[in-house]
């Protein structure tokens, strides 16, 4: 969990808080699991992230090492980062609390930039580890300036069910992977290797595509206002892990994703208040 700092203001963000705040707007009950500060920003996480319905028995605090924060610029509306190092989230703990919450979890999401440090590394891939079988155990790779690496990007892949890829990012697996032939293609190809259940690739205003072995859903975009895309990808992913523990047809899912990500993108900020009618859609439709 981070403060995202833009040129005139700040704003709580960091994927997992993103994505998590969005799965608990869908009615899922959400837990975040990462360290702060005991520090004023991290005051501030803590009474944010409660105020929302958040489950922080898991958020851990650390005396040590700041609140994490990332440097926000826009152009166009589409976002650059600059990423503090050493903060404290890259410094979690596998407690005995956290090992309890895996036991207990549906649904996982974890990506590549929590993981840059060892520490931290090995208690995400260790709840990974300890959630149950059937559990979806998402990998939204979210890759941010050089914070991945061949062997993380595998080791997280081999504990992955669903993979989430942008079309920036296709082509970095592809060139780390030597995957070969159109996007479908390579796509399947990640699926095979990896024994995946699903991919999601979205291409931002483009819509995207959900593949399985047996199963293709196109998207291929909605119309919308673009006021900034920060967290519009964390609204994807919420949206995608409730369609699948729902176990709605990939169509359905994909639908549903791309109106929510697309409000998101409407609004200022990642973690916008979805309207009554999206959050209806996205659950009774």
């Amino acid at each position: 969990m981070v403060w995202d700092v833009f040129p005139s203001h700040r704003r709580l963000g960091g994927a997992p808080y993103n994505y998590a705040f969005h799965c608990g707007q869908l009615s899922a009950s959400a837990a975040i699991a990462s360290c702060i500060g005991t520090d004023e920003l991290g005051r501030e996480i803590k009474a944010a992230a409660t105020a929302a319905g958040m489950d922080t028995s898991c958020l851990q605090e650390s005396r040590v090492f700041p609140t994490g924060t990332v440097e926000v610029t826009l152009d166009s509306g589409k976002p650059s980062y600059e990423i503090r190092k050493d903060s404290a989230w890259d410094h979690l703990a596998f407690t005995p609390q956290l090992s309890r919450l895996a036991a207990t979890t549906d649904a996982v999401c974890f990506g590549t930039l929590g993981q840059r440090n060892e520490s931290s590394r090995q208690t995400i891939q260790s709840f990974v580890r300890t959630c149950p079988s059937a559990a979806l155990k998402i990998f939204d790779i979210n890759l941010r300036q050089d914070f991945y690496s061949k062997v993380l990007i595998q080791s997280s892949l081999e504990l992955a069910s669903i993979l989430k890829v942008s079309d920036e990012e296709l082509p970095v697996l592809a060139d780390l992977f030597s995957l070969s032939g159109s996007v479908e293609s390579q796509l399947l190809q990640m699926i095979r290797h990896f024994e995946l259940r699903l991919i999601a690739y979205t291409r931002g205003a483009e819509g995207s595509l959900l593949l399985s072995r047996d199963e293709v859903s196109d998207h291929g975009g909605l119309d919308g206002e673009v006021v900034d895309t920060v967290g519009a990808g964390d609204s994807f992913t919420a949206s995608l892990c409730m369609g699948l523990l729902r176990g709605w047809p990939l169509d359905r899912i994909n639908e549903s994703a791309n109106r929510i990500a697309t409000f998101v993108c409407s609004q200022k900020g990642a973690t916008p208040a979805l309207p009554e009618e999206i959050i209806n859609g996205a659950i009774y439709a």
